[in-house]
């Protein structure tokens, strides 16, 4: 039964790639690159290779801090869906799983498909696979059973979603994976969109850790789901941007050396001589002592009078400066 399972599901592929069906279908074109790109035969029934001890403790040491910063999402994440056969997996940006949550029940299952901390999932090593294919396509992406490229495979339905650093490079993917023929496609569809939420959080964790002491702007206009942060320092530049806002804004490079002024990029209208400077100083100074002068005057330590003289009458208007 597995033999003729196994050739049927070769064939299936096989007619899809000599049909022209990888222009039309993004499945078939991963199909297409197992085959043809990585030489891969879709009736081997190989569990995905595995690193050696050194080399996955190599990888984990680098993920740490990612696996830190995720684990309260994973967490959140397995209770939401967990009670349906799956598990979460959390992978480096090459499809090695460094972190995974599953019901010990099944564990087994997970272990024997190969699904488990160390192995390899890139398209390069397992074929046309959820985590492997996100990587290759830079997207979230559901693989159904028999849609896997390795018959091997094709006990698993699995929903990946891409996580990006504080720079917006790639740097692991979030995975949801079960062996029950229960999920269907309409599950999956749901738990698909609570994956790409989860690891939204994560890079917006990722990107709140990196710029700890800057201010979080959400990008104006955009769905808040999207995640399109900018960190702004108390200059009012941009020097940081999740991989949603330099989208949205068409930034690029280190904004940490070459900052953005946030104005510019938001299109605000603020004035840009030093004495509109001077003079937003001087009314914050105020604000923060209730309007006294005085005191605004010795927190920004200058006299009175030279605090009077710099505030100008424009400034002065409306307020009471009469206290000491």
């Amino acid at each position: 039964m597995i033999v003729a399972e196994t050739r049927a599901h070769a064939a299936r592929i096989e007619a899809a790639l000599t049909t022209g069906e990888a222009a039309r279908s993004p499945i078939a074109a991963s199909w297409s690159r197992s085959a043809r790109m990585y030489g891969l035969d879709p009736a081997a029934r190989s569990a995905p290779m595995r690193m050696t001890d050194a080399e996955f403790r190599h990888v984990s040491d680098r993920m740490e801090p990612t696996v830190r910063l995720a684990a309260p999402t994973l967490d959140r994440l397995f209770r939401a869906v967990g009670g349906l056969g799956t598990c979460v997996v959390l992978s480096d940006r090459d499809g090695v799983p460094v972190d995974r949550r599953g019901n010990s029940a099944e564990d087994r299952d997970f272990a024997d498909c190969g699904l488990w901390t160390g192995t390899i999932w890139s398209e390069a090593q397992a074929g046309t696979n959820a985590i492997g294919t996100c990587i290759a396509e830079a997207r979230a992406v559901t693989i159904q059973r028999d849609q896997h490229f390795l018959s091997s495979n094709t006990r698993l339905s699995c929903t990946s979603a891409p996580i990006h650093d504080a720079e917006g490079a790639l740097t692991a993917v979030l995975d949801v994976s079960t062996a029950n023929a229960a999920c269907t496609e309409a599950v999956m569809t749901l738990i698909a969109h609570s994956v790409t939420e989860a690891a939204r959080r994560i890079e917006a964790d990722l990107f709140r850790a990196r710029f700890a002491s800057a201010r979080m702007w959400l990008a104006p206009g955009l769905d808040r789901g999207v995640g399109a942060i900018l960190a702004v320092d108390a200059d009012e530049l941009v020097i940081g941007a999740t991989r949603a806002a330099r989208q949205h804004f068409g930034l690029k490079g280190d904004l940490a050396r070459n900052p953005v002024p946030a104005a510019d990029l938001l299109g605000l209208a603020v004035p840009d001589t030093l004495e509109d400077g001077e003079r937003a100083v001087i009314a914050r100074a105020l604000a923060r002592t209730g309007g006294n002068a005085s005191a605004a005057a010795r927190n920004l330590g200058i006299s009175r009078a030279t605090f009077h003289r710099k505030l100008g009458a424009r400034a002065t208007e409306g307020r009471d400066l009469s206290q000491n």
